[in-house]
């Protein structure tokens, strides 16, 4: 998506538009057929919150508490973790999601080798959003209030529509220590 598009990506609100997967690394695929080597980097985890409740996005968008708990509940499969909302950039797998009381937040894995791996891992990108359909709102003056949605994917993004909607932890540690991802 451009840096003007929502990152946070409401299907049934923004018209989606097929992507062409980019050609992986030659050492992903090395990875992918089962040939790691040693300079093929590990895969990382990150810990973040990709929804924050109560705080409206730039689409004017206000998650409410609770409005995960049905999907959450329903889904048996994992949820995708993609790059910029792009179905055919999957670059990992997210391993928990979770609402508390700050929000959605999510575990997620991503695929060793791909390059908005190496971005968060150098800290430029630090972006958390989501894919979904809205199932129960409420106009307002303010916007929408989300009380219901259906959660598809999860995506690791440069510019998210909710601000603060960022990776807080990556993990394997930088110089042998949890790093905490920047975010801006």
């Amino acid at each position: 998506m451009s840096k003007g598009s929502p990152a946070c990506l409401d299907f049934a609100r923004h018209e989606r538009k097929g992507f062409e997967p980019k050609p992986r690394s030659y050492r992903a695929l090395r990875h992918a057929q089962g040939k790691r080597s040693r300079d093929t980097p590990r895969s990382l985890r990150l810990a973040g919150y990709a929804a924050l409740f109560g705080v409206p996005d730039a689409d004017r968008d206000t998650i409410l508490p609770g409005a995960f708990a049905a999907t959450l509940a329903a889904r048996t499969e994992k949820l995708p973790l993609y790059w910029q909302h792009r179905p055919g950039q999957r670059i990992g797998w997210v391993e928990t999601a979770r609402e508390d009381a700050k929000g959605l937040r999510v575990i997620a894995t991503l695929d060793s080798g791909t390059r908005p791996g190496e971005l968060l891992a150098a800290r430029e990108v630090s972006g958390l959003s989501f894919g979904y359909r809205a199932a129960d709102f409420r106009l307002t003056p303010r916007g929408r209030e989300l009380a219901a949605v259906e959660l598809f994917e999860v995506s690791l993004v440069t510019h998210p529509l909710q601000h603060g909607a960022r990776v807080h932890f990556v993990d394997p540690p930088r110089d042998g220590e949890v790093a905490a991802a920047g975010g801006g």
